[in-house]
């Protein structure tokens, strides 16, 4: 059994090369893997390990980085390694959206529990933003959320500039952490009522069970599970060999799908030698699943 570990923290960072060096290093010591990403802001992360690996880790990000608490975490389970590799990576935001973030200037934000989150979005004056990407969308979502359609978060604000200063916004996101730079913009810009989903997606799904939920279908998360359901079972979702998008068993059923090559959304858009080459490498996985073996080319993320 293998434990995920999702987190993030605002603070501001020196030496930030020698950090991902000694960081890079806990992770192979450990036989951790997944991705950190550091910048002067902060820190974010999903990794995944062994159960007393992970504490480790977790402890010596802490000590390294000097706090007690990350400013969220979530864990959930897995039945294999969901990352093929630790990747420890430097980036100028955690977020890219123009707008660093320190530890000091962090805004002291409303952020809702699971168990208030349904009256909050039930409320018919209350405006709900989904921050993440389309295609994460629409794999799922809560009922009557609002999704900006943009491909770059660094668009985000322009979306943001549109809402009405008047109304209540509930912001969610897989984890949490678009949200929380997304609702610092809005309430620099005057915004007075912006709330986030504390924990984000993963921590309502581990927390409300699906009687009582108002999610509709499951949660793209960026790792070899693909998808995850309400008590963060693993969902049904594949990604296409093509485009690389999230597939449902009902888009495996187009007669423009072929394991490995296409689906309904690249068919179209994928040339002839794209295919050729897609088939091939499918060929490989194949006869390496046949003799027992791993695939490089069987990677999804």
């Amino acid at each position: 059994m293998f434990i995920v570990l999702g987190f993030y923290k605002f603070i501001k960072i020196n030496n930030i090369k020698k950090n991902k060096k000694h960081i890079t290093d806990l992770l192979i010591s450990e036989n951790i893997k997944g991705t950190i990403i550091i910048s002067k802001e902060g820190l974010n992360g999903s990794i995944a390990g062994k159960v007393n690996k992970i504490k480790i880790i977790s402890q010596q990000i802490k000590k390294i980085f000097k706090f007690k608490y990350f400013d969220s975490e979530n864990s959930s389970k897995s039945l294999f390694q969901p990352f093929h590799k630790p990747k420890v990576k430097i980036k100028k935001e955690v977020v890219p959206m123009n707008l660093p973030l320190y530890e000091k200037s962090k805004k002291n934000n409303r952020h809702i529990e699971p168990s208030q989150w349904n009256k909050l979005i039930s409320d018919k004056n209350t405006y709900i933003v989904d921050a993440r990407k389309p295609f994460e969308y629409n794999v799922g979502t809560f009922k009557k959320a609002n999704n900006p359609g943009i491909k770059n978060f660094r668009d985000f604000p322009k979306y943001l500039k549109k809402l009405k200063k008047d109304k209540p916004i509930a912001m969610f996101c897989t984890g949490g952490i678009r949200c929380e730079k997304a609702s610092v913009y809005l309430e620099r810009k005057g915004f007075k009522n912006v709330y986030q989903l504390k924990g984000g997606i993963i921590n309502y799904l581990k927390k409300i069970p699906k009687k009582k939920s108002l999610w509709k279908g499951e949660c793209f998360v960026f790792d070899n599970r693909i998808s995850l359901k309400h008590g963060l079972e693993i969902g049904t979702y594949t990604i296409c060999g093509g485009c690389r998008n999230p597939i449902s068993k009902k888009d495996k059923l187009s007669k423009k799908y072929e394991l490995g090559v296409s689906c309904a959304q690249c068919y179209d858009f994928l040339t002839l030698s794209q295919k050729k080459r897609f088939r091939m490498r499918q060929s490989q996985i194949n006869l390496a699943k046949q003799l027992g073996k791993k695939y490089i080319f069987e990677k999804q993320y």
